[in-house]
């Protein structure tokens, strides 16, 4: 039982969490988190940094990821610290550590009721991102009904016993904090795919567009239920700001929570709402407004401030994301047109501009190419509000040393537009 933790799985954690701690206490992270709250409440800053959704299997150098733990449940505490140190040792950019660690509430939710039926094609078997071939099970209005209303329970108990088993551990050392959903990922699009196929659904658009209405229709409002629930059980929570939002950087502004704010009782109206339709990439801006926006804004409504995209190029789509209610960042894909971007924000939002990651998959990395690449996109956008998000990093060919480098030089290149 992981309450009663071993001496050695409890020497373990120790030291990693003293490790942070230590860290944590270093000068430099008030100043980080006042860059990350100028940047999101538009005042100027240079482009801040953040690197994510990387290739973990591939990073492990001298053991320092190697997990020691005997207990499952201290293994994931583990696995968890020894990534933060990591991160910190080699590509910080403008991470924050803080000397506090989260305990998740325990919340149960029953899902939508239908699972991806998918043939997976691997290229390596260390690697969780893999070639999917969706088998459709929607092809008519009866089948919608397999989408449900998710049910949703909070573990009031099991969620004392994990932060008391924490506190027990380390709390001396990091403050234990419970968390409940602090921001989540919001793309029904991405879900619809799975059930439906990316070509199906596509071609639905045109031969069967009230289907496609109707499917969207049952899921967002799943959706909403859902987050209905979360309110009804009291489990959002309001942090000060050391999380990612939507597809972009860290969450810090002076704008949330909203006024009348109770710590006790948090709304969505003191978060970060977020939303993206990725496999819309190619389909004109009337359409995305059309079978995507116009449910998405149901969920985009409910929030404070908005993040919107990941993947898809939004150059050709800026006037209809003006729908978007309190709408602050605006993802900048690397299929994107950074200066129609420029353009047509008009310094409104941020533009979270992301490099495209396989600069770290080539045969030989090119310290050159990565830095022309940064310039590239970093000139038109100069004197705007940027954030640099280096993410979905596939592989770094087993050679981590790729990305503490392409870490180290896009903090030179950002210095130069400060």
């Amino acid at each position: 039982m992981p309450g009663s933790v071993t001496a050695r799985d409890r020497d373990i954690i120790r030291r990693l969490a003293g490790e942070i701690a230590e860290i944590a206490a270093l000068p430099g992270h008030t100043r980080k988190a006042e860059m990350w709250r100028d940047l999101n409440d538009l005042r100027p800053v240079r482009p801040m940094v953040w690197i994510n959704e990387i290739p973990w299997h591939e990073m492990n150098t001298g053991d320092e990821l190697t997990q020691q733990a005997a207990d499952t449940f201290w293994r994931g505490i583990e696995a968890g610290m020894r990534m933060t140190l990591y991160l910190w040792r080699h590509m910080p950019a403008d991470m924050i550590v803080e000397p506090r660690w989260y305990s998740p509430l325990v919340i149960h939710d029953s899902g939508f009721g239908i699972d991806e039926d998918v043939r997976i094609v691997r290229t390596d078997d260390a690697n969780d991102i893999v070639s999917r071939e969706f088998h459709k099970q929607i092809a008519d209005e009866h089948d919608l009904e397999k989408i449900r209303t998710p049910v949703l329970r909070h573990d009031r108990d099991a969620s004392e016993r994990y932060h008391r088993w924490m506190s027990e551990a380390f709390g001396d050392i990091l403050l234990v904090q419970k968390v409940g959903i602090v921001h989540r990922w919001f793309a029904p699009w991405d879900e619809l795919i799975r059930w439906w196929t990316v070509q199906s659904a596509m071609e639905d658009l045109i031969l069967k567009p009230e289907l496609v209405h109707t499917a969207m229709d049952r899921l967002v409002s799943a959706c909403i239920a859902r987050l209905d629930q979360w309110e009804k059980l009291n489990v959002l929570s309001f942090t000060e700001g050391n999380y990612r939002v939507g597809s972009g950087g860290l969450a810090y502004t002076s704008e949330l929570p909203a006024a009348g704010f109770d710590p006790t009782r948090v709304r969505t109206r003191d978060q970060w709402g977020c939303a993206t339709a990725q496999i819309f990439s190619d389909v004109s801006p009337a359409m995305h407004m059309e079978f995507a926006l116009k449910y998405e804004l149901r969920w985009l409504e409910r929030f404070g401030l908005n993040y919107y995209g990941c993947c898809e190029p939004l150059h050709t789509k800026i006037d209809v994301l003006r729908a978007i209610p309190n709408l602050r960042k605006v993802s900048v894909s690397p299929r994107c047109d950074v200066g129609k971007m420029v353009e047509g924000t008009g310094g409104k939002y941020v533009l979270s501009i992301k490099p495209n990651p396989a600069i770290l998959a080539t045969d030989r990395f090119n310290e050159d190419l990565a830095r022309q690449e940064l310039r590239r996109a970093l000139d038109p956008a100069r004197g705007c509000s940027v954030e640099v998000i280096m993410k979905d990093i596939s592989t770094v060919r087993y050679d981590p040393r790729r990305l503490w480098r392409w870490c180290e030089i896009v903090m030179e290149v950002v210095r130069e537009y400060g």
